[in-house]
């Protein structure tokens, strides 16, 4: 099998992931914990299933190439300590993880101690990435990255465009980690700008008129832009939406590599902030605040109902 890769994981992302290398011509061995995922996604694209990571290594030629589409932590190092032991020297693994840099370092330290190349590759593009491509954040070393390279070109949204070998080990989900930190702070500008838009009751803005002509020659148009435009259209109210927004901590440890580096960054660190207090971490702070105002200045206290 000519450029060959096994992809481990076929959550939202893996298996979109599977599908667009396969769609590009490369041959695709995919594994899953369970196995019925990755039957199932077999059958519908024609490539192969391996039922355990045996035969995931068995199917692929040497030098193998395995890409961890797993979550970060106990998942992905579970995958990597079951694998080491069947792998070859000069072999690579990629992981796809949103790790923190310094425990991919640890764990290309360990995994190369093997003889066994690492890659960490940050992964951006959700799950509009199987029909535009991902943004693709990778580190490691020179060889390494030559050795994902054919891979890379598929998934990017153009063979030349869209990745980019960052650095040493670690640099790639170190990239990665600021992308989501911007994130972050981008979205939190775009809800803050159509709150206040929404507030102005008096001129009855059509919310989704503003986005859509923001879209066109606006240096605020992005594609987050492009995507709120879209629900827009179908709903401006957003009543049904609860007002809780999660964070998957990339952006605490983007705030913290800032304080770490001694590098201003407020805006990022007060978008992760407010996605906290969405989570109900603030409910006591604005308690103690309402009753401060009760105590000075006798102040009317709301109850809850």
């Amino acid at each position: 099998m000519k450029n060959a890769i096994g992809m481990v994981g076929l959550g939202r992302m893996g298996a979109n992931m599977a599908r667009r290398l396969h769609q590009g011509g490369a041959q695709v061995v995919v594994y899953n914990r369970h196995v019925d995922k990755a039957e199932a996604l077999a059958r519908e694209s024609g490539m192969a299933a391996a039922g355990t990571l045996e035969a995931l290594v068995a199917a692929l030629p040497s030098p193998r190439v395995l890409w961890l589409m797993l979550p970060a932590g106990d998942a992905t190092q579970s995958h990597i300590d079951a694998l080491l032991p069947l792998l070859s020297a000069g072999d690579v693994l990629v992981n796809g993880a949103n790790a923190q840099h310094e425990t991919s370092i640890a764990q290309a330290a360990h995994v190369e101690q093997a003889g066994v190349r690492y890659v960490d590759a940050g992964v951006s593009g959700g799950v509009w990435g199987l029909q535009e491509g991902y943004a693709l954040m990778v580190g490691g070393s020179r060889e390494a990255v030559a050795a994902v390279a054919p891979f890379l070109r598929i998934l990017a949204p153009a063979p030349d465009q869209g990745w980019l070998h960052c650095g040493p080990v670690g640099s790639g989900h170190f990239v990665k980690m600021v992308h989501n930190g911007i994130e972050y702070g981008m979205m939190q500008a775009l809800a803050e700008g159509f709150a206040i838009l929404k507030g102005k009751e008096a001129f009855h803005l059509d919310l989704a008129q503003v986005a859509e002509m923001w879209r066109h020659g606006s240096v605020v148009r992005s594609w987050l832009l492009d995507l709120s435009a879209d629900f827009l259209k179908k709903d401006q109210a957003l009543d049904s939406i609860a007002p809780v927004v999660a964070d998957s901590g990339e952006g605490l440890w983007t705030a913290q590599a800032a304080l770490d580096l001694k590098i201003p960054a407020p805006v990022i660190t007060l978008a992760l902030q407010m996605r906290w207090a969405s989570q109900g971490h603030a409910d006591y702070t604005a308690r103690m605040l309402a009753m401060m105002r009760n105590e000075f200045g006798g102040h009317a206290v709301q109850k809850e109902a």
